[in-house]
């Protein structure tokens, strides 16, 4: 007898990065707008790092231009972020994935203020800038979300993949 196929990974990845879109546009009020991280970016961390052999640098950039058309961002600029942020995880993922929950949490802060710093630099450079304090936020609530999304997606990774 036959060993069952192993279950597909995409469907349950695809299905992760559309939530976390959705998160990322869904209308929130003024006040909590500055809190909303890059979702998109956590979920491709932990995919990058949970199935490396899997998610690569080509996928990342795709999501990463899907998030510019969805929030109507300069083409390319979420594309560069996602995709050197995935090849750093795939890269290192043996070493990544045994760090404690506190390393990895100042791994994903790090990922996230280096796309900040990039997303002020590509507006800085369309001459759009009046960087405020707030404009942080993002990566310390992404940093402080990341166990939930570790959580998470592993749970629906077990379940769905085995």
């Amino acid at each position: 007898m036959q060993p069952a196929p192993e279950p597909s990974p995409y469907p349950l990845i695809a299905a992760t990065l559309v939530g976390a879109l959705w998160l990322r546009l869904l209308a929130l009020p003024e006040a909590i707008v500055p809190f909303n991280p890059d979702w998109v970016m956590l979920a491709l961390i932990y995919w990058s790092l949970a199935l490396p052999q899997r998610l690569g640098v080509g996928l990342a950039w795709i999501v990463g231009l899907w998030t510019d058309a969805a929030t109507a961002s300069l083409l390319g600029q979420h594309a560069l972020v996602y995709a050197v942020a995935a090849f750093i995880c795939v890269r290192f993922h043996a070493r990544l994935r045994v760090f404690p929950l506190s390393q990895q949490m100042l791994l994903v802060l790090a990922f996230l203020l280096a796309a900040q710093l990039m997303t002020f630099c590509f507006q800085f450079l369309q001459g759009r800038s009046g960087l405020r304090w707030t404009y942080w936020l993002p990566s310390l609530t992404g940093t402080l979300a990341w166990p939930l999304v570790l959580t998470l997606c592993r749970r629906l990774k077990h379940r769905f993949l085995g």
